[in-house]
């Protein structure tokens, strides 16, 4: 089977990678993706690669990166403007205030936001791309991993090409309005999210997200542990319970964030001395693996379910994880014996107290989470259950 991955990296990300090294830009289109590959940022070559283990011919597609794809569309002879590769132009920032009153309207305003501009899409010329690299690849399977770049209407367009089976991917709770049914199969990390999707007539899967072990072999020697407590992530409106968490820990603790500061956070916030600026990919694992405790708290859409990525890239790499309790926890790790978790921000505060004071435990716990995660948590494993999902289709 020939299958094709579909995704995209934050605009942040981009301009970091592409800054830290000076001409990759005018590179060739496969100098330009193994320098990515080898960055270890977010899914890199994890799917693709775990495809063609197990016997498909695989590859991947970062649909807004827009060096990388000129690059492709010039080596195919096509006349290419990288300016008119990107995404919708950044608007001004949006006030707090307004984060906070849309945030319940999210899923019902997405399909309007686009219409305005207003939502990340891929220009004409992106999409003109995109569709050539799909005809050039002749895909039995479409993985697309970004349902908004890659929107129902771009899908409709690439199941024309082949008639490939195509599978979505998304942790976001859909909007009703978008036709979900373009999907063969739907898959999300989320419970919750699923049963959002079959209850619009879609077909939707669990599937969740997992560490390469590969990895562990990238990486550079581990750096001193020099670091009491870290959060590494996403700081946003849509994480009410996590600023509150971080914002207790920081109060009484040496807490260490590795984000962005985002305009929700309130002007007194301790956590405005806790950033100590992004961190992506190789750097992010050093980060996790100099940390005595890196914290989790799941975005406040997850409910009661666990199943975020650091839950994989913590364990992963070997880190003490201590992460909030979900109700599906004990189906990932095991709650103190393979992870740490906490069910309120007193029982938190109560956790670190303890485990920054017993090495042994820290160790003990830290140990058996990486050895679940390599043997049971896999992008092998992952790519393997959708393989065995589509054949079902």
């Amino acid at each position: 089977m020939r299958i094709l991955v579909l995704n995209a990296d934050y605009p942040r990300f981009l301009s970091w990678f592409y800054s830290r090294q000076p001409g990759l830009e005018n590179a060739p289109y496969q100098t330009q993706m193994a320098r990515r590959d080898a960055s270890l940022f977010g899914v890199a070559d994890f799917y693709s690669k775990n495809f063609g283990a197990l016997g498909h011919s695989a590859a991947e597609i970062h649909v807004n990166n827009p060096w990388l794809q000129a690059a492709w569309g010039r080596e195919h002879g096509m006349a290419v403007d990288t300016l008119e590769l990107g995404v919708t132009p950044e608007q001004r920032p949006v006030p707090a205030w307004l984060q906070r009153v849309v945030k319940p309207l999210k899923p019902q305003l997405r399909p309007l936001a686009r219409r305005m501009g207003l939502s990340p899409r891929l220009s004409a010329q992106a999409q003109t791309i995109l569709l050539a690299q799909i005809e050039d690849f002749k895909p039995d399977l479409v993985l697309n991993q970004d349902v908004f770049y890659v929107d129902p209407q771009l899908i409709q367009r690439i199941k024309q090409i082949g008639r490939p089976i195509v599978v979505g991917q998304t942790g976001m709770l859909p909007s009703p309005s978008a036709d979900w049914n373009v999907y063969d199969l739907m898959i999300s990390q989320l419970p919750a999210v699923v049963r959002s999707l079959r209850a619009f007539g879609v077909r939707a899967e669990v599937n969740h997200l997992a560490f390469e072990p590969a990895i562990l072999d990238a990486l550079p020697e581990a750096p001193p542990v020099d670091t009491d407590i870290s959060f590494v992530g996403t700081v946003s409106v849509d994480h009410q319970q996590r600023i509150s968490l971080l914002e207790a820990v920081a109060e009484r603790y040496d807490l260490k964030l590795w984000g962005n500061p985002p305009q929700a956070l309130r002007a007194n916030s301790p956590l405005h001395r806790c950033f100590q600026g992004e961190v992506w990919g190789l750097d992010m694992y050093q980060v996790l693996r100099r940390s005595r405790i890196t914290l989790n708290s799941h975005i406040d859409l997850a409910g009661g379910e666990a199943g975020n990525m650091r839950l994989f890239e913590a364990t992963g790499v070997g880190c003490f994880l201590l992460t909030d309790f979900k109700d599906n926890l004990d189906t990932l790790f095991a709650p103190g014996a393979e992870v740490a978790a906490w069910r309120s921000i007193g029982d938190c505060l109560s956790l670190v107290e303890q485990y920054l004071a017993d090495e042994n435990a820290r160790d003990t716990i830290a140990r058996a989470g990486q050895a679940r995660t390599l043997s049971q948590h896999t992008y092998r494993q992952r790519t393997s259950e959708i393989l065995g999902l589509a054949a079902k289709l």
